[in-house]
């Protein structure tokens, strides 16, 4: 028989609903099976839905399954702080104050509070060189020329991402990639430097054209890999925000921090709807 699970709507990585990436959280959903939770998924068209249930590690506060319309992830950002801030609302009691265990695919994310705002310890992330090939075909599937590419690497965090370091954020947002050679290609990352005086050190966008949503709107698994891969080069300073979805007419913002090994991924969450759904 179905029955009711108490639902919520949120937006993450802004402080104002609207701006940055819509998140749907179905809570106790341990009676839901796999193919009913994708259905669900596929039917709210957002880039990712989560199902909370009970944790199988006794270290973990609560367990996730996180799917985009086109199938399952072991492990996303903004799906991370939504899916938390979530649980925290629903009368959800840390075991620590302050800190959060969120079990997902990848294992135990641990997320932390600033404030209002929330933080995700950046997972392990394998990085390794992009085939010139194939990063011929996705330059050119996204519109730019060679020589305004820096540098290209994937980034693995759960999700795999090609991420390319370009020399100009303005042409960062003017981006119109030929979704239909991309969806049979990779899931792209594009990051590049702001200009003087801007209020953000960073623009970045999401290309998730295999997952079934052309462009994602603010990504934390995407900063992560980003961050882990431009700190570590010496690109980035150890803290920065990000800003993402600003061709989309969203004002995302991703603060990023290493503090000693641990890059932090934060973001605000905004409540946007509470109610039920029937499953």
């Amino acid at each position: 028989m179905p029955r009711l699970h108490r639902y919520t709507q949120l937006d993450v990585f802004t402080a104002t609903a609207t701006q940055g990436n819509p998140l749907a959280v179905v809570h106790d959903a341990d009676d839901l099976s796999s193919e009913q939770m994708a259905a669900f998924a596929r039917w709210t068209n957002l880039s990712e839905t989560t199902f909370l249930l009970q944790p199988t590690d006794p270290a973990a506060d609560y367990r996730v399954r996180i799917f985009t319309p086109g199938g399952e992830l072991p492990f996303a950002g903004h799906p991370t702080l939504g899916s938390c801030r979530a649980w925290l609302a629903a009368d959800g009691l840390p075991r620590q104050p302050g800190q959060v265990v969120q079990q997902c695919g990848i294992g135990l994310v641990t997320v932390r509070r600033e404030g209002q705002r929330l933080a995700f310890a950046a997972p392990p992330c394998l990085r390794g060189e992009v085939e010139p090939g194939l990063l011929a075909e996705v330059v050119a599937a996204l519109g730019l020329q060679p020589d305004e590419v820096i540098a290209a690497q994937w980034l693995e965090n759960g999700p795999k991402w090609l991420g390319i370091h370009v020399r100009s954020a303005e042409r960062v947002r003017a981006l119109m990639p030929d979704h239909g050679l991309l969806k049979h290609l990779a899931k792209v990352g594009v990051v590049a430097p702001q200009a003087a005086g801007a209020d953000t050190q960073f623009e970045v966008r999401g290309f998730v054209s295999p997952l079934g949503v052309n462009e994602d709107p603010v990504t934390g698994s995407l900063n992560a890999g980003l961050a882990q891969w431009l700190i570590g080069s010496g690109a980035a300073p150890d803290h920065y925000v990000a800003a993402q979805g600003t061709a989309m007419g969203r004002a995302g913002r991703v603060h990023v921090q290493r503090e000693g090994d641990t890059i932090w991924i934060g973001g605000d969450v905004a409540a946007c709807i509470s109610g039920t759904v029937t499953l």
